[in-house]
């Protein structure tokens, strides 16, 4: 409909898959080109997670048109295949009779199939698409199809696409065969906001137009904040908002534009909804600490520090004698000598792992309020209670730079605060466009993992090339190490299959330095 108002040859927004419209920023071509090298590379399974609408079948449908012509390529996007069903429907892609025949025949069928098309120089590559829906059966059958193989080489190359939940699926005991067969895992992360002013003029020049840009810095802003980076949001809301524009007779698609095609948009109601939920929420929290503190500073009573319904941390339990007033001295403890205090065994935290780690309730409460956190260690400091004051102090520095959108050096670990201070220089001073290997991401309330990890690290790995840089996943501050520096993706991949096994195991995978540099501002 405004194909001919904006000069444009076809639709630049459309959320089906084309190929021509495939955008190679945000690490998507890199990610290509490492697909393409492990395939070739004979590397058994692979994997690619995202998010619903995060370009997962875009990459798919460039990488089946990018394989070489030795590559015949089987393409399932069907999840609900039952195990017989999936060699079933392999065989028919590959012409072979198989009908009714018993599973152990079909599957001796198959591997003298591809022993024939190894021989003659070809291979055969299985793509299954939101395979995070596939049943265990299926999953475990995949694995069993991973072991044809010739003498030294495998026969068939498998790439599994899935939403988070498949890793997820894949961490947990009964997938844990599965898990060890998966040589290379990538990672379609939600475009940032540069990406996201690149991508709808790569789109608009794809289709055609051949202008100055049409959207401008507010709409390019609210698409960012409201499609949350999913290249299908994006799309949608970047064509009703073009629909808008050819509506008011304008070229220029501004932010009243984008409004109105949020207001259209299913998901940003959905969203718009689950925010008054929370700022709801938020609300009647802060209104009912705000009344607290109210009565109690018109009440005088200034003998407790602590709202009635927030727990009271065990260590901090020891408070001066109400009776004895605000005023009196705080007691002297007694030396752990004299108590005769048998000091307690700390146990080892558990390494930490890509996925998500939940924080410490205490701890991050602490945080996000700006109380002071108790001393990891001394007696004395844990001990001796502050005075009793009214006065409001102001916030830590560092939780100022974080208000600020600066990076936030972990609060613990001397070899963490290290490497993120080495870390900020190298993201200054490096090019974006080379490439790191991720190996962990740990929540900002369990620094003891991401301290104990990065100790592990050092020990098998040069530990100026290890890299801690700060992030923000669903509000929450996270740390992430990486590891490296590498001109590409294929240089970066190779590296990876050459780590040692205690940090392979974290399924580590490539990513650029503008991207960490883009995240490390969060």
């Amino acid at each position: 409909m405004y194909l001919e108002h904006f000069g444009l040859k076809e639709a630049p927004f459309r959320i089906t898959p084309h190929t021509d419209f495939f955008f190679r920023g945000a690490n998507r071509g890199a990610t290509l080109e490492a697909l393409l090298y492990a395939i070739t590379r004979e590397e058994g399974i692979v994997k690619v997670s995202g998010e619903v609408g995060s370009g997962k079948t875009m990459l798919c449908r460039v990488l089946i048109e990018r394989l070489p012509a030795t590559v015949e390529t089987i393409f399932l996007a069907n999840p609900s295949l039952s195990r017989d069903e999936i060699l079933f429907a392999i065989g028919d892609e590959l012409k072979l009779e198989l009908d009714k025949e018993r599973m152990t025949r079909v599957l001796r069928a198959l591997q003298e199939y591809l022993l024939r098309l190894y021989g003659e120089g070809r291979r055969v590559v299985v793509l299954i698409d939101e395979a995070h829906a596939m049943p265990d059966e299926t999953l475990e059958e995949i694995r069993l199809l991973s072991n044809l193989e010739s003498n030294r080489h495998k026969l068939l190359q498998i790439v599994l696409f899935g939403q988070p939940e498949l890793d997820e699926h894949l961490d947990t005991a009964g997938m844990r065969q599965l898990k060890e067969r998966i040589t290379h895992s990538f990672r379609l992360e939600p475009l940032v906001h540069g990406d996201i002013e690149n991508y709808i003029d790569f789109r608009m020049r794809a289709a055609g137009y051949h202008g100055p840009k049409v959207f401008t810095k507010d709409a390019i802003r609210l698409i960012a904040r409201t499609s949350q980076g999913l290249t299908r949001r994006i799309n949608i809301l970047a064509d009703k908002a073009l629909l808008a524009a050819f509506a008011g007779g304008t070229h220029a698609v501004t932010g009243a534009e984008v409004k109105r095609a949020v207001r259209d948009s299913e998901f940003s109601r959905a969203r718009s909804g689950a925010q008054k939920i929370r700022i709801g929420a938020a609300a009647l929290a802060a209104g009912v600490i705000l009344g607290w503190a109210t009565h109690m500073l018109l009440s005088g009573d200034t003998r407790s520090a602590t709202p009635p319904a927030l727990a009271v941390p065990p260590q901090a339990s020891a408070r001066p004698d109400p009776g004895a007033g605000v005023n009196a001295p705080p007691p002297t403890p007694t030396p752990a000598a004299e108590r005769n205090v048998a000091p307690t065994a700390i146990p080892e935290a558990p390494a930490p792992t890509n996925a998500e780690l939940k924080p410490p309730p205490a701890a991050t409460a602490d945080a996000l309020v700006g109380k002071p956190l108790a001393p990891a260690q001394g007696e004395l400091a844990r001990e001796r209670p502050a005075p009793a004051s009214t006065e409001l102090k102001p916030p830590p520095a560092a939780t100022a730079d974080a208000l600020l959108g600066e990076p936030l050096a972990p609060a613990r670990g001397e070899l963490a605060h290290e490497r993120f201070e080495a870390t900020q220089e190298w993201l200054r001073s490096t090019p974006g466009d080379r490439y790191a290997i991720q190996l962990a991401t740990v929540n900002a309330g369990e620094l003891s993992q991401l301290e104990d990890f990065l100790q592990k690290a050092a020990a098998v790995l040069p530990v100026r090339e290890l890299f801690v840089y700060s992030v923000k996943i669903d509000g929450q501050q996270h740390y992430r190490v990486a590891y490296g520096s590498y001109p590409n993706a294929v240089k970066a991949s190779e590296a990876i299959a050459g780590l040692p096994e205690l940090l392979a195991a974290y399924q580590p995978y490539v990513r650029t330095v503008a991207r960490m540099r883009s995240q490390n501002r969060q």
